[in-house]
């Protein structure tokens, strides 16, 4: 097993990784918790540009504010589809499947999920890749790793991106979503070590090129258990494994009534 899988393979089994590291609701002690964090990275095979990337990280205090205020999600469906665009990224995804056919097409043939799925969830996470974010990646991810909220649940992506900058897949500069996500459809870095797939061939993984990104997206779907050809609406085979992308029913509910728009 390569090192990157094994570390992802690691990471991912539980909420191991953060064992006797005390978490904090402010910033005052995450310096403390970063030296612990760095025994618990090396402990786990990252080496020194990942380890010299987390000494760099600083409290990312507009995180912690976007992860308490997630109101989208409590909305009606109806309102939450008004908000986040829905017309338009059915339009605009319509647009995009009708230019692209072939590749959408060898994307369902390889991994089983369809088009619409996926354009879905591109217009939906960054509006096809037109804003992807401007958070430090490692910064947002470390300080949710030590926020005492969900750090189980973080402290193996935070591994998973020390990894990535080992790999030099991630920059300690590199610019994501509010909680750590990157590229077009939003990748955990956890997410990119196990199911990132080099959808353009040039022999790396890049999730801000739409090959890579739409590729990855299409096998982390069929990694969580998509059966080809079976339907994904509410009631069908498939929808559950929208769960696995987003635990908010209503953005579940959302991504599967525009696939549905979009491939008419």
């Amino acid at each position: 097993m390569r090192p990157a899988l094994l570390l992802a393979a690691l990471a991912l089994a539980g909420p191991v990784a953060a064992q006797g590291l005390t978490c904090g609701n402010d910033a005052s002690g995450f310096e403390a918790w970063k030296q612990g964090f760095a025994q618990v990275a090396a402990a786990n095979g990252v080496g020194e540009r990942g380890l010299s990337a987390l000494a760099g990280t600083s409290y990312a205090t507009r995180t912690i504010d976007a992860d308490r205020n997630q109101h989208s999600f409590r909305y009606p469906l109806d309102e939450f589809m008004r908000i986040r665009g829905a017309e338009t990224i059915v339009s605009q995804g319509r647009r995009m499947l009708a230019e692209n056919p072939e590749f959408y097409q060898s994307l369902e043939s390889a991994y089983g999920v369809p088009a619409g799925v996926l354009i879905a969830i591109h217009g939906m996470e960054t509006g096809f890749g037109n804003f992807m974010g401007d958070s430090n990646v490692l910064s947002a991810i470390t300080t949710l790793a030590y926020d005492c909220r969900r750090p189980d649940f973080f402290a193996p992506h935070a591994l998973a991106a020390l990894a990535l900058v080992d790999q030099g897949s991630v920059s300690p500069q590199s610019v994501g979503a509010m909680h750590g996500e990157l590229g077009h459809t939003q990748f955990l870095p956890g997410n990119i070590l196990q199911y990132g797939q080099d959808g353009n061939g040039d022999g790396r993984v890049d999730l801000t090129d739409v090959a890579d990104a739409m590729a990855s997206t299409a096998n982390f779907f069929r990694g969580k258990g998509w059966q080809p050809g079976a339907g994904y609406q509410q009631g069908e085979p498939n929808y559950p494994v929208l769960q696995e992308w987003n635990a908010a029913t209503v953005y579940q509910q959302a991504i599967a009534l525009m696939a549905a728009q979009i491939q008419g």
